[in-house]
């Protein structure tokens, strides 16, 4: 926690907004995408499923497969209480709806469904493209395949399984949208990176969650951001985003969101 508020400081003295960046496209989509205030109808969509699991009082029992949860450290969990603590926010969830309607992404890959309020975000985004979802829990992955279900997300393919397996099946596919936002460790982080970037092209976008989450996590963003495929970076505190587009000259933003 100590470790997490230090490095927000941190941020908010080196961040800054849209007026800091010269990079036209990166310029475009804060702007564009980030800074976005339009409120969407489908943004009552996912009110509706994110407030039902904030009241929903089921139980389950889950299996931590990465670093596991910083405040709840029970297997058997409420669904209101993943949602509270878990969850993707509001805000977060309106941000990953913005994102897959800007970038309209044909296949997009998530590490790590828990109970789906981000993957429903990013299927409604861009109702054209499909989502396939990785969940390692097979009771929140059970959970959230028929709660997706139930609200006629058509667009949304579930694998229940380890990242690491599942995702070396997938390296023949290609992906424009990669969420990552699962194990929360530095070796498996930076291994997931490695194995999909077979499946990334020039206009593919990496979303990697909490980068601030702990001392190893940071150290695999600062990994990731200096491969040589990678060009563009963006640190929002909350997600990092990678781009590897050729005609973009290599540069790190700091953008606060």
């Amino acid at each position: 926690m100590w470790y997490q508020i230090l490095q927000y400081f941190k941020f908010l003295f080196k961040s800054s907004n849209q007026h800091g960046v010269h990079s036209p496209f990166v310029y475009d989509v804060i702007t564009t995408c980030f800074y976005d205030k339009t409120t969407y109808p489908d943004y009552d969509s996912i009110n509706a499923y994110r407030k039902a699991l904030l009241n929903n009082k089921t139980k389950i029992k889950v299996t931590d497969l990465g670093a596991g949860s910083q405040v709840m450290g029970q297997q058997d969990r409420l669904i209101c209480s993943i949602a509270k603590n878990a969850g993707t926010t509001k805000k977060r969830a309106r941000l990953l709806f913005r994102l897959t309607q800007y970038f309209k992404p044909s296949n997009s890959l998530e590490l790590g469904t828990s109970l789906g309020i981000g993957t429903y975000a990013m299927g409604l985004g861009h109702k054209k493209g499909t989502v396939t979802t990785i969940e390692g829990c097979p009771n929140t992955a059970a959970f959230s395949k028929k709660n997706v279900e139930a609200v006629n997300a058509k667009n949304i393919e579930f694998i229940t399984g380890d990242f690491k397996n599942n995702i070396e099946n997938l390296t023949t596919n290609t992906y424009d949208f990669i969420f990552f936002d699962g194990n929360h460790q530095k070796e498996a982080t930076i291994h997931y990176f490695e194995t999909l970037l077979k499946t990334a092209n020039n206009n593919t976008v990496l979303i990697f969650d909490d980068i601030y989450w702990s001392k190893g996590m940071t150290e695999a963003w600062e990994t990731i951001k200096k491969h040589p495929r990678v060009t563009v970076s963006i640190d929002t505190f909350f997600w990092g985003f990678i781009f590897f587009r050729t005609e973009q000259v290599k540069e790190h933003f700091i953008v606060r969101v």
